[in-house]
């Protein structure tokens, strides 16, 4: 696989036709799956979860006949459903939010508060649980990440966190935030790295997508029980930036 340089010009040929169903596809049906969440937000937190999860399913279906995009994944051994975790990720495109759902257990996903300002899409993130965060004060979103993803993790559900706080280049890790690390040293919960390659495929900021297939790679649970958040965070960011390399 050819690595792409997010530094130069990406002289791939452009998939207007399916970039741009793809496009319409994510804002048509996701219109679609929030008007069922809030016809459901009576129902139990696992059954409206259930519908999400389809969704993304749906997505990545829908990827893979548009624009020829697919995934695969290794270390799925490394995870067990009983024991929730926080799940570390790398953070390139808008793949993993879609991908990461599908592929591992239930799970709550941090989010910045600006999202619930979308009608319907972002209103709809809190009836899956969602974490929300203001970015613009540090001390608030530390609390509120602390507190609320303790709180789901002692109910079975898993927490995914991306560290860099916000999408990085391909083949790019970016500085970890120490929110996560501090969620995993107060808790005690375990960390399950995770690294993907979408941003060779799924360009940050990109109208276009390229065929070709994600790599996700699932690591062994990181111990975290009377460690340090600075340690936590510089073991995950080191496996991840190890890992993104070979793929």
């Amino acid at each position: 696989m050819t690595q792409q340089n997010t530094s130069s010009v990406d002289n791939r040929p452009k998939n207007y036709i399916g970039s741009g169903l793809l496009f319409f596809s994510i804002f048509f049906t996701a219109t679609i799956e929030a008007t069922i969440l809030f016809s459901c937000f009576w129902l139990p937190f696992e059954f409206r979860y259930k519908i999400g999860k389809l969704w993304c399913r749906l997505m990545l279906w829908i990827m893979e006949m548009t624009v020829g995009l697919k995934y695969e994944v290794e270390g799925l051994e490394n995870v067990n459903p009983e024991q929730a975790s926080i799940i570390f990720s790398n953070h390139q495109s808008a793949w993993e939010t879609l991908g990461l759902r599908y592929i591992l257990p239930t799970q709550s996903a941090v989010i910045k508060r600006e999202l619930l300002y979308l009608p319907l899409w972002g209103w709809s993130l809190l009836l899956l649980k969602s974490i929300v965060i203001d970015k613009r004060n540090a001390r608030s979103a530390l609390k509120s990440l602390v507190k609320d993803g303790t709180k789901y993790l002692n109910e079975g559900i898993w927490v995914l966190i991306f560290p860099e706080g916000t999408r990085a280049g391909a083949r790019e890790v970016l500085p970890f935030n120490i929110g996560g690390a501090m969620l995993a040293h107060k808790s005690g919960f375990p960390v399950i790295p995770v690294v993907h390659n979408a941003g060779d495929f799924w360009t940050r900021y990109s109208f276009f997508k390229y065929p070709g297939t994600i790599k996700v790679k699932i690591g062994a649970p990181i111990e975290t029980k009377g460690r340090k958040a600075t340690d936590i965070n510089a073991e995950a960011q080191a496996w991840i930036t190890t890992e993104l390399a070979k793929l």
